[in-house]
């Protein structure tokens, strides 16, 4: 049986957050999410959070697409009408018409694009994972249905960064999501020393 058939994106439109499930593995000093290995020593931070659309932007950055793009289209609606004027004294005919068809042609294709791209994120759901970063620039993220699985998979990791002969395996989700749709991290209060591994929102 053939799987269903994935319609296509509309071009342009940042892509849907990518999950699939993998196993989350420490062992022998390394933490494997998937294929991925990053070793114990070098995690700087494990911590969980809400992966939110970033809504707010979007509707903020449409608004001011949908004023600049109208405002070009009039701009240039205006010019060639004045031109026109001038020129069809001479003439005593109109040539501006399929001009300004063609700016506002390409005017309302603008905003069908802005439109998708603001439903695009609109419509994203928000995502409970587990963030892993490391003192390098690499950062690993996992969901789960179950977000106690996750909670609970936080004290594991930073158990295991401080035992060397801990072990253990789980079933999650890997999650790879574009940063033009979704807010990464939050901000966090840290206390205490060096070492630290969680997060206290505040």
């Amino acid at each position: 049986m053939e799987p269903p058939a994935v319609p296509p994106r509309p071009m342009g439109a940042p892509p849907p957050p990518l999950v699939h499930a993998v196993d989350l593995r420490v062992g022998k000093r390394l933490l494997w999410v998937g294929p991925a290995a990053y070793p114990l020593e070098n995690i700087a931070r494990v911590f969980t959070f809400v992966l939110r659309p970033r809504r707010k932007e979007a509707v903020a950055l449409f608004c001011k697409r949908v004023a600049l793009t109208l405002a070009i289209a009039v701009g240039m609606t205006v010019l060639i009408l004045l031109v026109d004027t001038v020129a069809s004294i001479g003439r005593g005919e109109s040539s501006g018409g399929p001009f300004i068809t063609i700016v506002w042609l390409g005017t309302v294709g603008g905003l069908i694009y802005y439109l998708i791209e603001l439903t695009t994120v609109l419509s994203a759901p928000s995502h409970f994972v587990l963030a892993v970063e490391t003192s390098g620039p690499s950062t690993a993220m996992v969901t789960s249905r179950d977000p106690g699985q996750l909670i609970q998979l936080v004290g594991r990791i930073a158990h295991a960064i401080d035992h060397p002969e801990a072990e253990f395996t789980v079933r999650v989700e890997s999650i790879s999501a574009s940063p033009h749709i979704y807010h990464f991290g939050d901000n966090v209060n840290m206390y205490g020393g060096t070492g630290n591994v969680g997060i206290a929102n505040s």
